[in-house]
Parts: structure tokens; sequence; C-alpha cells
């Protein structure tokens, strides 16, 4: 057969949006005979065939064994599976961390079989037969989750949510551009490797999708390459219904340079000779490669809605087998001259790790200390000295704490090449820069206003993407377990639109650290729309996260030294707009603690809960309250809830005093979701906020010492009076 790969950007039916027709049209007008497939030299058709009929046919099996899963779009993409494993790809299945292998990204998650399936052929030694078998199983140690999951061998990212994945990739491919340009010398590509990702028509229509295609074309990550599954399938019917657009002029719009493959169930040469480009050193763009496939090709529902998402039933899978020739009484059948398709694969994979080793000693010895830094990030090492870096004192000025965050971070990520710090076109809000900061940037590019960068640079304008910024910053940290350390930089509100990846990233234990300036409504001016009334509990409710708010300088130190020892935990640093007093009773030793006393007093008549940017007006009640009415008042300082919930019991009790019926009231404008765990009482916020200047808005929702203090005096005389109880949380 002919290989049908094009450049032309036209599909079969004449249409320019990249389409085939739907259902039986699908299969009638662009299906070739099974029985020909084209085969790659070495392989005849016949061989090719065999392990196309047996890839197809397991995955049916494995979904009508429980009578779940996601049989179409992975069996539509078998011939794609064939072309990159055994083909394309640099992997070693015995080394599944390997440290220069090539990362392979399923974006379109749902189709997992066709990954796991991949994975047990090629030799991952976790991915047993028993194991493949537990897809959808009750056994809780499966390791065919109906996603992919980031912990398992030959899983770089957890995808399921659409759209994540094509951005994590995006992250991968930067990774390597950086590594590779920081440390490779002439001879010696120690950092050499490729990012494969699969998408669907789904992953082009989420916005975080259109975001990263955006990006990376901008970037010109010509290491990057992108296999469009290109059935014209969605859940709801064909793609006509919610996308005409022309996809291949999008792409090329968007930077990259297409392929066009006609033929994707059978076609497997041109398939691997279109991937074969995407290696093409003399390529200078990321590659898209849209591959005509037909969703469950070969069963009774193929090209249809109904192949997505559900078995295709016992009738139909013997039906199926029945057409390939096969006993329709067997499942689950690789045949022996499949299983030799693959055989080799690993000692392949092995010997391609000792290449690399081999580039690496001599890299070693001819660049020693180059080689001696470049090892400490495989390893993922950065100095247990970093504290040192940060100042022991600060101004006494009232300052931002988005400008403490500048005079605590500056001078760790000025040092410390670990760190890649981007920001969502924010440069001069969020104060993020450095004394050696170089953009990351392709080379070739020369902006209009400068300056101009390299892919040296660790600092990374994401433009107006906030949503991909957390998702490509997944990808950075999933190259390899700190060898990148990303940090994200906005307007806390806007990381409501970044929320789904950073939700991804605390799923998947990876170490990234946002910056959220203007975390309040001392943001003043800019609105109610720029004032994170709510955003708060939805980060502190959010498992392996770590939401701390900072006080003041002294409490930012703290707040990074926490968010660089937690492994595995992101966490996202909270700061202010508007400048707060150098209070002088906080302690960065302490921010880990969660919370800490900072003013204390005998026989105590109440507790002040001050958080971030209001501790200063928890400290001035007290105060208040003392000197005016001889009300003992103790204040806590309260930066962080999840670090609070890992202290022992006893600690705990300590620091609030509850349980000696000593009533707290918490101060901080945001809702008071969650505080009914720590407070009896808030001044909290019930409605969205309001635009006017930072030093009006306080007064205006009642936040002046003298409105705050009554507030409490009120709670204070119902607690005597037994109108308010504890356990029963009382907005003030």
């Amino acid at each position: 057969m002919a290989q049908t790969l094009s450049m032309n950007g036209l599909s079969p039916n004449g249409t320019t949006n990249g389409s085939t027709s739907y259902g039986k049209a699908t299969v009638d007008g662009l299906l070739q005979a099974e029985s020909t497939p084209s085969a790659p030299a070495k392989y005849s058709r016949e061989d090719i065939q065999l392990v196309l009929q047996s890839f197809r046919l397991l995955i049916a099996d494995l979904c009508e064994q429980f009578n779940m899963g996601h049989p179409g779009g992975a069996i539509g993409m078998a011939a794609i599976g064939v072309a990159l494993w055994k083909y394309a790809m640099r992997y070693a299945p015995n080394d599944p961390s390997w440290f220069n292998r090539d990362r392979f990204v399923l974006s379109n998650g749902h189709a997992c079989l066709f990954q796991y399936c991949n994975l047990y052929l090629t030799g991952y030694k976790a991915m047993t037969w028993e194991q493949l078998k537990s897809y959808h199983s009750e056994r809780p140690d499966s390791l065919c989750p109906g996603h992919p999951e980031i912990e398992h061998d030959g899983i770089e990212l957890t995808t399921g949510p659409l759209g994540q994945g094509i951005a994590n990739a995006v992250g991968l491919a930067m990774a390597t551009k950086h590594l590779a340009a920081t440390y490779n010398r002439p001879g010696y590509e120690v950092v050499s490797n490729h990012t494969w990702c699969m998408v669907g028509d789904a992953c082009l229509q989420e916005g975080v999708g259109c975001e990263a295609f955006s990006y990376a074309g901008h970037l010109r990550l010509n290491n990057l390459t992108v296999i469009y599954d290109n059935n014209q399938v969605t859940c709801d019917g064909s793609v006509d219904m919610t996308n005409t657009e022309d996809v291949n002029a999008k792409m090329r719009a968007c930077g990259w340079d297409v392929v066009d493959i006609e033929d994707g169930v059978n076609d497997v040469e041109a398939i691997v000779a279109a991937l074969a480009k995407g290696k093409d050193p003399s390529r200078e763009r990321p590659l898209f490669i849209n591959v005509r496939t037909i969703i469950g090709v070969g069963s009774a529902v193929a090209g249809q809605a109904v192949a997505h998402g559900v078995p295709f039933g016992t009738k139909s899978v013997a039906d199926m087998k029945k057409a390939y020739g096969w006993d329709q009484e067997k499942h689950f059948v690789i045949p022996e001259k499949v299983k030799q398709f693959y055989q080799d694969i690993p000692t392949r994979g092995d010997r391609w790790v000792q290449e690399w080793n081999h580039v690496l000693d001599e890299f070693s010895s001819k660049h020693p200390n180059v080689a001696t830094d470049f090892k400490a990030r495989i390893e993922g090492q950065i100095p247990e000295n970093f504290e040192e870096l940060i100042p022991q004192s600060f101004p006494d000025s009232p300052t931002p704490t988005r400008k403490s965050n500048n005079l605590v971070f500056g001078p760790i990520i000025d040092k410390i090449k670990s760190f890649m710090v981007g920001t969502a076109d924010l440069s001069p809000s969020v104060n993020m820069g450095y004394p050696s900061k170089i953009d990351f940037q392709p080379p070739s590019l020369k902006t209009t206003s400068g300056p101009d960068g390299d892919y040296t640079g660790r600092y990374i304008h994401y433009g107006i993407r906030e949503h991909v910024m957390a998702s490509i910053s997944n990808g950075l940290a999933a190259y390899a377990p700190r060898t990148i350390l990303p940090v994200t930089s906005s307007f806390f509100m806007f990381y409501i639109y970044a929320a789904p990846g950073v939700r991804m990233g605390a799923l998947q234990h990876l170490q990234v650290i946002h910056v959220a300036t203007h975390d309040s409504i001392g943001a003043g001016e800019d609105g109610p729309t720029h004032q994170p009334i709510e955003l708060a509990a939805l980060f502190r409710a959010m498992p392996n996260m770590l939401y701390i708010r900072p006080a003041d300088s002294e409490e930012v130190a703290g707040a990074w030294i926490e968010a660089i020892k937690a492994k595995g935990t992101p966490s996202i640093i909270s700061t202010s707009r508007h400048a707060v007093p150098q209070t002088g009773v906080t302690r960065r030793s302490k921010v880990g603690k969660g919370a800490y006393i900072v003013r204390d007093v005998s026989d105590p008549q109440v507790t002040l809960i001050g958080v971030g940017a209001e501790l200063s007006l928890a400290l001035n009640v007290a105060s208040y309250l003392s000197d005016d009415y001889g009300i003992r008042a103790r204040v806590v300082s309260f930066p962080c809830q999840r670090l609070f919930e890992a202290q022992p019991r006893e600690y705990r009790r300590n620091v609030l005093r509850r349980h000696e019926g000593v009533p707290a009231v918490v101060i901080e404008p945001y809702a008071p979701t969650s505080w009914e765990r720590y407070a009896d009482a808030g001044i909290c916020m019930k409605t969205f906020g309001h635009s006017l200047p930072g030093k009006y808005i306080y007064k205006h929702f009642g936040y002046d010492t003298e409105t705050m203090s009554k507030k409490v005096l009120k709670y204070l005389e119902s607690w005597r009076n037994k109108e308010a109880i504890p356990g029963e949380f009382v907005d003030l």
C-alpha cells in the first residue's frame, strides 16, 4: 500500500477542516481492506495485520470482562501505537525512569487501554498480565485505573481532564529545551529526548488545550510532536455538531508544522514516516500529525459515538473475532508471533541506556564541573543550606508581602538553578525578577520591546494564560523529581482560571510553588472582580495543598522555607498588594507549625486569630480591648491550616485553648468557610468586595479597630450569657 502521508491539509472527502464522515459513511469512506495494512521494512503486511487485530481484540475483551471501559478510541489508535512503541520512541522498559527517555503523554486519557496494552506488550515489568486484566476490576492495587496515573511505570503524568495532557507535554518539552541548552556541549548531548503527545478532538476544543498549542508554537518547541486521533467523534455525536474549524490551518497559524495521515487505521508505514519527521533536526517548529482514524474500528458501532465509552457487547466482540478469522470462544489471546514482534524492545532499551551512560561518562571527564552540576540536577538536589540565602532581617517600614516575596526568593533563584519562575503577564506586579534573570524564549525570537532570551532562561513569560501556566508547570515538575522546581505567579483571583491545573499538580504530588498576589479586599480600586473573597476556601480544602498566607516579611521567609521543603506537595504563597506593618512578633521558624501564639496573656478571655495581611488588625484589636476595656486578649497568627493540622493535638490545643473554654474569633476578609474548625466566631466576608482604594476599603467593610472591637465585645457578652456556645460558629 502506498503511504497516504500528505502535506496539503485536505481530507478524503475534500473538506478543509480535517474531518471524516460519521458512522457507516466513515467506515465505507476511509477504511481500506484490512487484509492489506502497510508494513515497515522487516515485517510483512500479514505480520502487521496480526499485531493490529490482536491489539484491538485484547482491548475489546478487557472492556467486556467487567462490562466497563472505553474501547473505541484505543482500538482506533492501534496503528499509531505500533508506530510509536515499536519504531519512533526511545525508552527502556527495564529502566522506566531513565533520565533521557522520550516522554509520552496520553492527553485523551479515557483511551488509557491504548497505553496500558502497549506497556504490557513492550515489556514493562510492573504491567503484568494479571495487572493488565485488572482494568476496571475491584483490585485497589490495580495499575490500570480509568485514566493514566503518574504513580505507575511508563506513565509520565496523570491525565483525564481533557486538555491537561497537551499542556503537560508542553512543559516536558520546555524542560528538555532548557536542560539541553544549559548542559549539552559539542559532541555530548546528555539531554536529547523527544516529547510525544496523543490528543483527541476534545483536547483541541478545551481552552487549556488551545492555550497550550498557541504557546508551544510561540516557543518553537521542535522537540514536541502531537498526534491527533482524528476520529471526528465526541460523546454527543459527530464533531461537526460543535466544531467546524479548519484544524490544520489553525495549527499552522499557531506556529506548527502539519502532516496528514489519510488512513490511520492501516497505514503503519505512513505513520512511522510522519513520526520520523518529529525528530528531524532541521525542523524549527513543533509537529502536528493529523491522523484519520475510526473509533471502534471493526465493531458493530464503528465510527459512532456509542463506541466511545461502553463495551461493544458479547455478540459484537464475537463478530469481530469471526471477521478476523479468530476463535470466537477464546479471550485475551496474544499470538506468539505478536509476542515476538515486541520481544526485542527491552534489550533495545537497555542498549540505549548503556550508550547514554557512556556519553555521560565521557561528558563527565571532559566537562567535570558542568557534569557535577548536571548530576545533582538529575538527582533533584538543591543546597541543604538554601535558608542561608534568605536575609536574616528585613526593613522595618510597612511592605506589601508581594514585595517581601522578592526580598526572600530573589536571592534563592539567583543562586539555585533548579528554579524556573513564570508569570501570566504580570511581571511589574508580582515582583518575581532577580539579578541574573534571562527570559526563556526561542533564541531566534527578537521581540519588539525586548529583552530577548534563549532556552537557558529561567524566567517564563506565559502571557495571559493562567490555566496553561499551572498545567505546563506540572509538566516541568514531572520531567524528573525536583530537577526543575517551577514557580508560577499571578493575582490570587486569577488562580481560579488556573485551579484545574493547580488541582492536578496536587493530585500528582508535583512540587510547584504558586505565588498569588493581591490576595484580599486590599486589592482595592480594582474592585470585586479582583478581590478573592471565596478562593482561599477552595485551596484550603484541596488535598495535598499548602495554602500559606504570611503576615509580613518574616512570615514570607517562613512560607518559602516550607514550600521549598515540601517535596511531593504544591504550595500557594498568598500575598498582599498593599503595604502591611512589620509586626516584630512573627517568626519564620514558626510558620511550619501552621499557627502559633504572637501575643499571650494570663487568664485570657478571648483568642483573636489573625491571618496574613490582617494579623496586624488582630494585634490592634487586642491592644484596644486591653487598653479601653480591660479585656485580656491573646493573638494567634494562623498562616496555614494544613500545616497546623499536622501538629500534635496537644500543640493545637495549647495554641487555641478552646478546650479551656476560651472563645476564638478569626479576623480575615474572606468567606468564613473552614474557620468553623478553629474558631467560634469570625469577622469575615458575606458579600463580594467593592471598588475603593485600599486605604478606605477596610473601613468600608468594618475592618477598622473600633468597629471590630465592638463586635468582639458584643460576642463575648453573648458568650458569657450562654447565647453563643462552643461549636456554633457565629458570623460577626
